[in-house]
């Protein structure tokens, strides 16, 4: 089901600052390294960017399923009220789609929702419950850069001298 990944070994990299973890992920994208991640406590505009990401597919599984359930909501309360079970209530027409909108709208938040959620757990393969804590203070109010030592080029003392040079206050090797 899930493949599995190559161990975690490379190099860590703490920074007090987002300014310093985006050069050092421009710096590591200049050497034409891949394999690397950022750990930061809240999002960073133009990190995504500096790590050259591609755009994520999830928004458009959202307006996708979005979309199918506003047709499946729309089209099973028209189904109901003028095929299935045509009732005349209260002099309105059969095909009364203003009172139809409030279902529509919850179907189409309903699966965009639901289809997101399915997304990231498969596709994204979200929560990484197998993940190692690279240091506890990621979360806080820290910001690191994680460089695996599986790639062309790549060599320990080498990189730990450039995130030196890059203001990392700490800098250790993952094992």
């Amino acid at each position: 089901m899930f493949s599995k990944r190559k161990k975690e070994e490379g190099v860590v990299a703490l920074f007090e600052r987002p300014t310093g973890l985006i050069r050092a992920a421009q710096a590591v994208r200049g050497r034409s390294w891949t394999e690397f991640d950022c750990f930061t406590p809240y999002p960073i505009h133009g990190l995504d960017h500096a790590m050259d990401l591609p755009r994520s597919k999830i928004p458009w599984v959202t307006f996708c399923f979005g979309l199918i359930g506003c047709f499946a909501g729309f089209g099973f309360q028209y189904w109901t009220s003028v095929i299935d079970w045509p009732i005349i209530i209260g002099g309105k027409p059969m095909n009364s789609w203003p009172a139809f909108i409030p279902i529509t709208f919850e179907c189409t938040i309903l699966f965009g929702g639901l289809a997101t959620v399915a997304a990231l757990f498969f596709v994204c393969r979200i929560p990484n419950l197998k993940a190692k804590v690279l240091d506890p203070e990621l979360t806080n109010h820290r910001f690191a850069i994680f460089v695996s030592k599986h790639q062309k080029g790549f060599e320990v003392t080498e990189v730990k001298k450039m995130f030196a040079e890059l203001g990392a206050y700490d800098v250790k090797v993952v094992e």
